[in-house]
């Protein structure tokens, strides 16, 4: 992952690093989201807010053009009630920041818009064991290429999102 992550550097994007050990449980999922991405005091520690503030994040300060969010060690994900919903809510905040829209689907005027990623790392589970729970997250399709595990919206509530073939169990 340095690669990219030095690349996205060297273009004026910026790494966010989390540690899947404090995502476990919602509560302290948002705090260590809110900490280390400076939320605004008003973020609401809940799912809507958590993608209303990913996709605002460069009116909170962030002065860059993209942003990788990593998730180190997120195999403790992996058991996770909420992991299809923290999923969907992750494509819908990357959906709403690479076209910059607003609650009602209307372009920003003020905003551009920036690419936002989330890689989870995991450290001893293969990627392929995340595929049913991802899937299970509103609206998501995922597919399995080249080792990663890739999520995304999918649908007619979607304009614009990237295709992908849904999970359908049978990958290897």
């Amino acid at each position: 992952m340095s690669r990219e992550t030095a690349a996205l550097g060297t273009q004026g994007g910026r790494t966010v690093r989390l540690d899947g050990r404090e995502l476990r449980e919602p509560a302290s999922l948002f705090a260590a989201f809110a900490r280390e991405l400076s939320f605004p005091d008003y973020f609401g520690h809940n799912w809507d807010a958590l993608v209303d503030c990913l996709h605002d994040w460069h009116g909170h300060g962030g002065r860059t053009k993209d942003v990788a969010i990593l998730i180190d060690r997120a195999d403790e994900l992996l058991g996770a009630a909420f992991l299809g919903l923290f999923v969907s809510v992750l494509c819908e905040a990357a959906w709403k920041a690479n076209l910059q829209l607003d609650a009602d689907g209307c372009p920003h005027e003020d905003r551009y818009p920036f690419a936002l990623h989330f890689v989870f790392l995991l450290e001893d589970t293969a990627p392929a064991a995340f595929t049913e729970a991802a899937a299970s997250g509103a609206d998501v399709g995922v597919a399995l290429a080249e080792g990663r595990l890739t999520a995304t919206l999918t649908g007619i509530d979607w304009p614009g999102a990237d295709p992908v073939m849904p999970f359908r169990g049978d990958l290897p």
